[in-house]
């Protein structure tokens, strides 16, 4: 069967793109090997599909190049798939710090796109293993599957990346780069949460489903958001932030309840209410089991006068200067997204078209460009496919 264009992957970015190219009267043919399209979509924003980011640019992303990214963000912004969400009639809200929902959940907007393509006589064929990829003397593309071999003059690869295993995800898109030659840059799970061993497991068993407002930091980056105990470790908005920038065997630093100075609020409290006990006026500020595990080898039974200045300062500390290494994470089972990928030099940040490899594109999480939590990488997944699809 042979198609103008064809796009192997129908989530986020070759939904996008398949559109983008349909628009501009090229034949598309997507594949993907799912029986349905889009399940990352579904399952995206707790079902909610945390659409994009009102506060999207450049910063917001991680990559060996990070001006990579900077065309298609420009080219095809958040207010752009905004203005297509409200075409659709599709009502949103948007949450902290510029994230947008889907009010009609996440399967709207994957109805508002495989819509799109259906009226722009994109054809879609699931339950589709590629076996194989190869160009042949006549600069086409063959692509061979147990349903039946595809010729395309152009393919782009739009297969994400390992995160989410058990929705089918996998290394396919950078195993093809690989077979062409272009190099792929050091990959691992982003956007995850983190697990303790040891001491810290122990110290802080029982918290699961306790969330803390903190600030968190690591590698000179930090971000403001909550962490959430589990039974394995950390998650929460925080920590699946500063896990992109994490490496086996860095420090974190974690302070709770950044917007006191904890330190100056146990001197006051030891002027008012000197009879109290530290446990009581910490509770003020902490559930008892969040206190008991972080002061654990610390008396705080006894009246606050009895304490020295010093000795209050090391108890602030415990909650406002923690430190610890994380044993490892949680891994691609539930990773949000895939750091790293292929290499961004190989490809055309306006095309994106392999620069050595005529009619071979890369777009969405396959490359070397990380989001942050909150939309960004779904922006990225639209821009990066929009931009190609007008250049296919």
């Amino acid at each position: 069967m042979f198609s103008q264009i064809i796009i192997i992957g129908a989530g986020a970015a070759g939904l996008m793109c398949a559109i983008s190219a349909a628009e501009q009267g090229k034949q598309v043919l997507v594949l993907d090997h799912a029986n349905k399209a889009g399940k990352k979509i579904l399952i995206s924003g707790g079902g909610r599909c945390n659409f994009t980011n009102l506060y999207t640019e450049p910063a917001n992303f991680l990559s060996n190049n990070p001006h990579f990214c900077k065309s298609a963000l420009k080219r095809y912004t958040q207010w752009d798939f905004i203005a297509e969400v409200d075409n659709a009639s599709l009502p949103w809200t948007e949450k902290k710090l510029g994230q947008l929902f889907s009010d009609n959940k996440s399967e709207a907007i994957l109805n508002m796109l495989l819509e799109r393509c259906a009226s722009l006589g994109v054809k879609i064929k699931l339950n589709c293993n590629i076996q194989s990829i190869e160009k042949n003397d006549t600069d086409d593309f063959l692509i061979n599957s147990p349903l039946e071999d595809f010729h395309s003059h152009a393919v782009v690869i739009a297969t994400g990346a390992m995160s989410f295993p058990t929705m089918g995800a996998s290394d396919f898109g950078l195993r093809i780069a690989q077979q062409f030659g272009l190099k792929v840059t050091a990959t691992s799970p982003a956007l995850v949460p983190f697990t303790f061993d040891g001491p810290e497991k122990l110290r802080f068993d029982g918290l699961a489903g306790v969330s803390i407002e903190t600030r968190i930091e690591c590698n000179d980056q930090s971000f403001y958001e909550n962490i959430l105990f589990t039974h394995k470790g950390l998650s929460g908005p925080a920590v699946l932030q500063i896990s992109s920038y994490w490496k086996p065997g860095n420090n974190i630093t974690v302070c709770c309840l950044p917007s006191i100075e904890l330190f100056d609020e146990l001197k006051s409290h030891q002027q008012t209410s000197s009879n109290k006990q530290l446990q009581t006026i910490l509770q003020q500020y902490f559930p008892q089991q969040v206190v008991n595990s972080f002061c654990h080898e610390v008396d705080t039974q006894r009246p606050l006068q009895t304490y020295k200045h010093s000795e209050l300062e090391h108890v602030a500390n415990l909650f406002q200067n923690w430190q610890f290494i994380p044993s490892g994470t949680e891994g691609y089972k539930k990773a949000e997204v895939t750091l790293g990928g292929v290499d961004t030099d190989e490809i055309s940040s306006k095309t994106f078209e392999a620069k050595n490899v005529k009619g071979l594109y890369f777009i969405g999480e396959v490359l070397d460009v990380t989001g942050h939590l909150g939309g960004f990488n779904f922006q990225w997944a639209w821009a990066s496919g929009w931009c190609c699809g007008r250049a296919l």
